[in-house]
């Protein structure tokens, strides 16, 4: 999905009449974007699953240390004068992380269904809460309807490239980890319970995803909603093939383990940050410049 053709707030189209330029703060969103978000996506699933459960920390420690990582890394961003490959994405990777093990702990429990080998317990503190998926998606559902309303009743505008103020970055990254923890509760649900498996999960995941980019050619439908019914199918995606990758193979996975896939995914997303940065860095603005990037309203570009 190349093109994010999204509505814009007042604030935006007030910050393009005065200024003509705006900070730069988030990525352009081209393939290689698509690419990274679910690498990110499934690194947090097998990262938080490495944590929580091959460490045997815990749902309930694991999701309040991955919580400060986030607090930490989006400190680091919107703190940031300009787009940072590295400072993005890794504010990505700690919404996945924190989401998968704050998805686990709503909605699962002690039971042996969801504690293998004869385990009783996983570190310190509560459990699970048990909610179920169903139960957790309808919380996390109106959750992120409510940043949603928040943010429309703001006045900020929507559209992606156009974020630009502290209060509007705030509100991107609020729903980008309720997201997050929605998406890890959607792919759980399609793994364990929906009878698809990992596999048959991650591919109707791909094929949805396929619609929406074949809807983004279609004027009716706004490529807002299109951008941020991705962004939370991409986490699905990226939770069944973390799962396909290291469940093991009785249960239809590659059993591969959190560990060897977490530091290979890990590999890839530090590759792809690199190859981003070096591009950032070549399309430096001139001197007196740094940090800004004109505004444009292209029909159909992204």
């Amino acid at each position: 999905m190349e093109r994010t053709d999204v509505f814009s707030g007042p604030n935006a189209a007030s910050t393009s009449r005065t200024t003509g330029s705006v900070l730069k703060k988030l990525p352009e969103v081209t393939l290689a974007f698509w690419i990274m978000k679910i690498a990110a996506t499934t690194l947090g699933e097998t990262a938080g699953d490495l944590f929580a459960q091959t460490l045997k920390l815990g749902y309930f420690l694991t999701t309040i240390a991955l919580f400060l990582v986030f607090v930490v890394t989006l400190i680091v961003q919107l703190r940031s004068r300009r787009y940072n490959p590295f400072f993005y994405w890794t504010v990505i990777l700690s919404t996945s992380m924190a989401g998968t093990t704050l998805s686990d702990f709503m909605n699962r429990d002690a039971s042996a269904k969801y504690l293998s080998n004869g385990a009783t317990a996983l570190g310190w503190g509560p459990q699970g809460l048990g909610l179920g998926y169903p139960a957790g998606a309808a919380i996390l559902i109106s959750l992120l309807l409510a940043v949603f309303l928040a943010w429309k009743l703001s006045g900020m505008t929507f559209q992606f490239r156009d974020i630009v103020s502290f209060r509007g970055e705030a509100l991107f990254w609020a729903a980008i980890l309720v997201s997050n923890t929605l998406g890890t509760s959607m792919g759980d649900f399609l793994s364990d319970s929906s009878g698809l498996g990992y596999a048959g999960g991650a591919l109707l995941v791909t094929g949805l995803l396929a619609v929406l980019a074949a809807l983004m050619k279609a004027p009716v439908v706004p490529n807002v909603l299109l951008f941020w019914i991705a962004f939370v199918l991409t986490r699905p995606l990226g939770a069944t093939a973390g799962d396909f990758l290291t469940k093991p193979v009785a249960k239809g996975g590659l059993d591969l383990g959190t560990a060897g896939s977490s530091a290979v995914l890990l590999a890839v997303l530090f590759g792809f940050m690199a190859y981003a940065h070096v591009r950032e860095q070549r399309a430096a603005p001139r001197p007196g410049e740094e940090g800004r990037t004109p505004v444009t309203r292209p029909a159909d570009g992204p």
